[in-house]
């Protein structure tokens, strides 16, 4: 198989299911010397910002809601004075390997900033563009545009402009997807339909368009953060809240400047937003330290259950009673141990309908059927544990520590039926 088969291949497994870690979504439509540029921003972030720079050649505007440090906050998407902006979106590319003898960088955040405060035009960005290893953001693509509806994509490997009067753009890199592919993402596809048979810059049709493409998934109803509007010619946006169309906030980004550099939280120029208040309430082992620490620790109690059990065997040469159990202790230790190491690296499985599915780890999607397995378990757990203290079998540290496993698995149960892990049954 050809590399470029591989890369085609992986993209029709990528957009065959619902990449919604990856849900980002923009346009741009001109008409005339009016340009607008929107930007749906899909995260489970609950610090969504907006905020203005006075600095470089042009002052800026930024949205964006990862924290980067000393950094301040990443811009997800901004504009600048002289009309540009641009937005970032998520998306895949296998990598390469290349000689640059580029600038590296090193500090993305400030990078991103630098561009809008120093560049007027697309022109002028390729060319800051291309003096950096701009493959770098290997899971990132990036669409500039400017007041005159010149817009610049920014992939790992490639520039390409264009100046059509509409474009649409999801997270793929145009130049390694094909059209076909890139209509499985129903943001995309759900944009460039809405496209097909009128365009206008008016606030109104841009709103509807930024609706079709919002996502709002079905576990906990998260999905589209922000979305903001971009008008390039008369230096405005608007802000949409949490998929919510009904409410917008308008900023000119003359008048903001003027105020000096300031940052604003944006849940809090909006009405309270029930679906947004549940994600901020929703808890995993990412966004509540005492649920992690649980995580961890449990995965450092299935590892020492599986050295302990599998040192006493070979010691005591299956003598023992119940050795059987002890056995049966170490691969269930084991499966148990990784489980915990997803639940602690992967934020997606909280998110999406059981059973989660990644079509690049079959380990990943088979995990998803853990709870059940031990919600199968638990109550025979329970009754082993009962049976060893009453006949006193195995060593007290034995029975202390298998005791210890079996409150672990209830207590996971009860943190798997917070989770939704469970609405298999339901499916």
């Amino acid at each position: 198989m050809t590399k470029t088969s591989l890369f085609s291949l992986t993209l029709l497994f990528l957009f065959c299911i619902d990449r919604s870690s990856w849900a980002c979504s923009g346009y741009k439509i001109t008409i005339g010397d009016k340009t607008i540029l929107g930007s749906n921003e899909d995260a489970w972030r609950t610090t969504p910002h907006i905020w203005f720079e006075n600095e470089g050649r042009f002052g800026a505007a930024f949205t964006g809601s990862r924290f980067d440090g000393s950094n301040g906050y990443a811009p997800q998407a901004g504009m600048n004075e002289a009309g540009l902006a641009f937005e970032r979106l998520a998306s895949y590319h296998p990598k390469l390997k290349v000689k640059s003898g580029q600038l590296s960088i090193n500090n993305p955040t400030q990078y991103l900033i630098d561009i809008l405060h120093n560049c007027k035009d697309i022109e002028e960005v390729k060319n800051y563009i291309s003096k950096y290893d701009y493959s770098y953001f290997t899971e990132d693509v990036f669409l500039y545009v400017d007041k005159t509806g010149k817009y610049l994509i920014v992939e790992p490997y490639k520039l390409t402009m264009g100046n059509d009067a509409s474009y649409v753009i999801s997270n793929f890199c145009p130049s390694i997807t094909s059209s076909q592919q890139a209509h499985q993402l129903a943001r995309y596809h759900n944009g460039v339909s809405f496209l097909s048979n009128k365009i206008d810059t008016m606030l109104a049709f841009c709103t509807a368009l930024s609706d079709t493409m919002h996502v709002c998934r079905n576990k906990i109803g998260d999905g589209t953060l922000l979305t903001s509007i971009w008008d390039l010619k008369e230096g405005g946006v608007n802000l949409y809240f949490y998929h919510d169309y009904t409410h917008t906030v308008h900023f000119d980004l003359q008048q903001e400047l003027a105020k000096g550099d300031h940052i604003l939280p944006i849940q809090n120029l909006f009405p309270t937003n029930v679906e947004f208040n549940k994600l901020g309430q929703y808890k995993t082992p990412k966004n509540f330290l005492p649920l992690g620490i649980f995580i961890v620790a449990a995965g450092g109690l299935f590892f020492f259950t599986t050295v302990f059990f599998a040192l006493l065997l070979i010691r005591e040469k299956f003598s023992q009673n119940n050795s059987y159990l002890q056995l049966a202790m170490i691969p269930l230790s084991l499966v148990m141990m990784y489980y915990m190491y997803l639940l602690s690296g992967s934020i997606n499985v909280f998110y999406f309908s059981a059973p989660y599915k990644d079509v690049n780890n079959l380990w990943v999607s088979l995990s998803s059927y853990l709870p059940i397995l031990l919600l199968i378990l638990i109550f025979p757990a329970f009754l082993i544990t009962i049976k060893l203290w009453k006949e006193n079998v195995w060593g007290l540290f034995a029975r202390c520590l298998f005791t210890l496993n079996s409150v672990v698995y209830s207590m996971l149960i009860a943190c798997f039926f917070y989770w939704h892990f469970y609405d298999i049954f339901t499916q």
